[in-house]
């Protein structure tokens, strides 16, 4: 195989992945999700996952606007939770505002910046939110990375804190109204469900 068709073929693949996986849903201004995310009290009965020990602490349904997704494959939690998206709701899932508004994610955190303010601060501290996916199954998970930014997802789990036998251990927020270092939620993914491709 020469070098020209190998670069052929590198581009066919690239073109591929900026089609499927980097093209983003757009929608026009207003509220696309006016509902909040629902927490309710768990069992908190632990089930081994993956060589985890799984604990739910919250039962957790959101529906929300995917305003950034991240792959992990090579972090300590990779092999749990490969997939984290930034998700909003309320004033942070309306295209105005957004577009104001400069969302990324690196090393599992989510950032964000403004040259001013469309919303109040408070607002898109509380209306927006980095998840770390763990998927209950193979088919979960494929669909997690498939996910586009700017799609209108609902998600139904747990809020969960993981154990590995080594000692490593990853526990979710239970709350929106956090910010930093330990303010991202940890979800147990059972349904997923995508609209708006």
């Amino acid at each position: 195989m020469n070098w020209k068709r190998i670069v052929f073929i590198g581009l066919i693949a690239f073109g591929a992945y900026q089609h499927f996986f980097q093209h983003v849903v757009t929608h026009s201004d207003g509220e696309l999700v006016s509902t909040k995310p629902l927490q309710t009290s768990a069992d908190n009965v632990p089930f081994k996952f993956y060589g985890y020990t799984i604990t739910p602490l919250e039962t957790f349904e959101i529906e929300a606007r995917v305003l950034a997704r991240e792959h992990y494959a090579f972090d300590r939690g990779a092999d749990l939770s490969p997939v984290d998206l930034v998700l909003g709701w309320g004033p942070m899932s309306d295209s105005h505002m957004l577009s104001q508004i400069q969302i990324s994610q690196s090393q599992r955190f989510y950032y964000w910046h403004v040259d001013a303010f469309p919303i109040p601060r408070r607002d898109i501290e509380t209306h927006s939110a980095n998840m770390h996916m763990i998927p209950a199954s193979e088919q979960l998970e494929d669909q997690l990375k498939s996910v586009k930014v700017g799609q209108h997802v609902k998600i139904s789990g747990y809020l969960v804190q993981a154990n590995a036998p080594n000692g490593f251990h990853w526990k979710s927020s239970l709350s929106r109204e956090d910010t930093g270092a330990g303010a991202c939620e940890l979800v147990f993914v059972k349904t997923l469900s995508l609209s708006n491709s």
